[in-house]
């Protein structure tokens, strides 16, 4: 413990790199994205890539090393300290404009429209000494003031011109206040669009954003040049229009492949640090596989959860962090609209498979689940599927990256199963009832006929345990269709844990469930293992303590889509 609080902090959520540089947390060091900028920049740079892989804190970096006034201390020591030329040349040396609008989120245009201006205006703040500017005119001084102009409560009032046209406007100020030309730094450009397709007013954010950009970004002889990141390159016609002075760097192209992510090198330097290389093997099994360009990379939001985590608790457990930070619709869309051929390829990627798609990178918003082929495009950008070697053409290899992706799928599979389940309360019913009147058959019957209708697991890299949760919870997802019944899980009777247990208090019946999963595909040996298992443990101790009086023990075995059930009448 005295060792762990000698060493830097871990960076959870923070993405300021000021912050992180001044106040000793760990920096993984990517200032080497500068030099590849500032020696191959276009007029207005767009980064994409998945969520959580470090674009705010490049963008913060960004800021922190042209903006006028910074402190170049902040880069002592780092990879860019190392290029002087190019520091000398552009360290400190411009203005910049930066916002984010990953808060621009609303269930309405209206307050939509509001963040935006309170986004602006508060960066328009920064800069007040523009209010009494001797290079500017009274009128430019009234743009100005039009820019930061609040009403009693603090809301910032922005009329739609001098929205649509502000950060044009403020970067001509800074422009004519320095005598130098402005940066412009854009993060998470496309939340704004995101939230109002969800949320349908996805034309009336696209005619903002389109004409705030084009007069930023095309007709702005104030503009040194931009950088712009999100999450998906939306297609030009979009908000783009007109503006053909765009360089996009996805995650396919090899350029700046290492400055988003984690490489390997730099997780194995992270984890000597803080004396955690025996957790090496673990992160790389759930956290890596994420293919940028020509290179491999982790993400590093969970990495750096996971670490955090197991410097406080070496035993702590790997978790799925990357799903918590975003409500994972995607998936539930894709599995809405999978027929067919479409559910096997989703097995076969499940299994640790591969599958061909041609992948388009450039869709509005509204195409994004028009069809089952642009569902494929939006899980490759949005990072729940990676690309295996190289693309031909449009055409790439595509799998999931980790075994956290992995979990997330099965997760959502899950889900989207029992929610179809419950559609047909009737045959759901039925289900129910025939574990209690004790018919194996029947359950058997019925249960093999949910695992034709859903997506099975069959990863052969997954432990015969992680096989056998899937298809646990969903026989504990279909038994709580039952208000009446108390199911409860992984409860302790006995001397042991057992999978399943049910209370049916006015009929007095109580159920124990033993689930097994057959590598072999020997259904009926792991059903007698099942029971077996149910009467050498006294699983059903907690049953009769309960007042209990009728108990049926069923043994249930699986393997794919197949699945055989016995049943054993408690003594």
């Amino acid at each position: 413990m005295a060792e762990n609080m000698t060493k830097q902090k871990l960076p959870i959520g923070i993405e300021n790199f000021e912050d992180i540089r001044r106040e000793n947390f760990y920096y993984v060091d990517k200032t080497g994205l500068l030099r590849e900028l500032l020696n191959n920049w276009g007029l207005v740079n767009l980064f994409t890539r998945p969520r959580r892989f470090g674009k705010s804190l490049n963008m913060s970096m960004l800021k922190s090393f042209f903006e006028l006034g910074s402190d170049a201390g902040l880069f002592e020591g780092l990879e860019i300290s190392e290029e002087t030329e190019l520091c000398r040349e552009y360290q400190g040396q411009f203005p910049v404009v930066s916002v984010s609008l990953k808060d621009v989120e609303a269930d309405d245009f209206i307050t939509a429209r509001s963040r935006m201006c309170s986004i602006i205006g508060n960066e328009a703040l920064r800069f007040g000494f523009l209010a009494q500017s001797e290079a500017l005119s009274d009128t430019e001084k009234r743009r100005y003031n039009g820019l930061i102009h609040t009403d009693e409560q603090g809301d910032f009032l922005m009329s739609e011109e001098v929205l649509t046209g502000s950060l044009l406007t403020l970067s001509a100020l800074l422009h004519k206040h320095y005598g130098k030309k402005v940066i412009v730094l854009i993060d998470e450009y496309d939340v704004p669009l995101s939230k109002a397709n969800e949320k349908g007013y996805y034309d009336q954010m696209v005619s903002l954003i389109r004409s705030m950009f084009s007069r930023v970004l095309k007709t702005n002889s104030s503009l040194y040049f931009a950088v712009m990141t999100g999450c998906l390159r939306v297609a030009k016609e979009s908000i783009f229009t007109g503006l053909n002075n765009i360089k996009v760097l996805s995650v396919t192209d090899v350029r700046f492949d290492e400055y988003f992510g984690f490489t390997d090198d730099e997780v194995r330097e992270l984890l000597d640090y803080y004396g955690l290389s025996r957790h090496y093997e673990t992160i790389r099994e759930w956290y890596d596989g994420y293919h940028f360009g020509d290179i491999d990379v982790y993400c590093p939001w969970d990495v750096i959860c996971y670490c955090d985590k197991l410097r406080a608790d070496d035993r702590a457990l790997p978790e799925d962090y990357w799903k918590n930070t975003s409500s994972n619709d995607v998936i539930r869309h894709f599995l809405e609209q999978a027929r067919g051929i479409t559910k096997r390829e989703i097995e076969n990627l499940i299994s640790g498979g591969t599958v061909t798609k041609e992948i388009n990178q450039e869709l509005t918003y509204k195409d994004l689940y028009s069809s089952i082929d642009n569902m494929w495009s939006v899980l490759f950008t949005t990072g729940y599927l990676t690309q295996r070697g190289r693309p031909d053409g449009k055409k790439l290899t595509l799998a999931l990256p980790n075994r956290e992706i992995q979990d997330i799928f099965t997760e959502q599979i899950g889900s989207w199963f029992l929610e179809t389940a419950r559609r047909d309360g009737t045959t759901l019913s039925a289900f129910c009832q025939a574990f209690q009147e004790g018919d194996a058959a029947e359950v058997e019957d019925r249960f093999n006929e949910y695992l034709r209708k859903t997506i099975s697991v069959r990863d052969t890299t997954a432990r015969r345990e992680q096989k056998e949760n899937f298809y646990h919870g969903l026989l504990l997802g279909l038994l709580g269709f039952k208000d009446a019944w108390y199911v409860i899980s992984n409860r302790e009777s006995g001397t042991g844990y057992s999978d399943i247990l049910v209370e049916i208090d006015e009929e007095k019946i109580g159920i124990v469930i033993e689930v097994k999963y057959s590598e072999s595909g020997n259904l009926d040996q792991e059903c007698e293992t099942a029971l077996r298992q149910i009467r050498e443990r006294d699983y059903t101790s907690m049953l009769h303590d309960d007042g209990m009086e009728t108990i049926l023990e069923y043994g249930l075995a699986c393997h794919g889509k197949k699945c055989m059930v016995k049943i054993r009448r408690s003594l």
